[in-house]
């Protein structure tokens, strides 16, 4: 059962339904989050569950987020991460377990003009695209939400295609989090 829970909330939190979009390295741990990003967060699961996110400092420009349902405070799930800002977006990256492809996630995120955290994943058909054009080199992975890609790409080339207005679509919005007790 917990890992049929930490593949839900992981869903939750960082991925897109279904495959996933993985890399072999997490962002460098150099720059600090926003400070807004720091907080109590609420929003629903999957299910429409109500979801709540706590988000704090781990260390030197690393972060926690600890997610759990409403009432569940004992169903907690961890995860630690790094930030960065390239151009106009910040992203984080967060290791993921073994049976969901291990590796890296990288997401994209903001906190927009309402005080929202809007998570944003990569499109894992554009990805593949991106792959099979050359642009990013990766391949092929099978997890248990499905298959997936591994990109190996140097995150300065992720960064360069990622900036590329014309790939501005690349970005899918996973979920998006409410202030706590607004």
């Amino acid at each position: 059962m917990k890992t049929w829970r930490l593949a839900a909330i992981a869903l939750s939190f960082l991925l897109l339904s279904g495959c996933l979009v993985t890399f072999k390295n997490p962002l460098p741990a150099r720059e600090a989050a926003p400070g807004e990003l720091l907080g109590q967060w609420a929003s629903k699961n999957a299910w429409g569950e109500p979801l709540n996110l706590n988000i704090t400092r781990a260390g030197e420009h690393r972060y926690k987020a600890v997610s759990y349902p409403t009432g569940k405070p004992g169903q907690r799930d961890e995860y630690l991460f790094t930030v960065s800002r390239h151009g106009n977006r910040w992203y984080l990256s967060a290791p993921l377990p073994a049976k969901l492809g291990g590796h890296f996630i990288l997401a994209g995120f903001e906190i927009n003009e309402k005080h929202e955290l809007v998570v944003y994943n990569l499109d894992l058909d554009q990805i593949r695209q991106a792959i099979g054009q050359q642009t990013l080199r990766g391949s092929t992975v099978e997890t248990v939400e499905g298959e997936g890609v591994l990109v190996d790409s140097h995150i300065d080339q992720v960064f360069a295609y990622l900036d590329d207005p014309a790939n501005a679509d690349v970005f899918v919005q996973a979920v998006r989090y409410r202030r706590a007790g607004r």
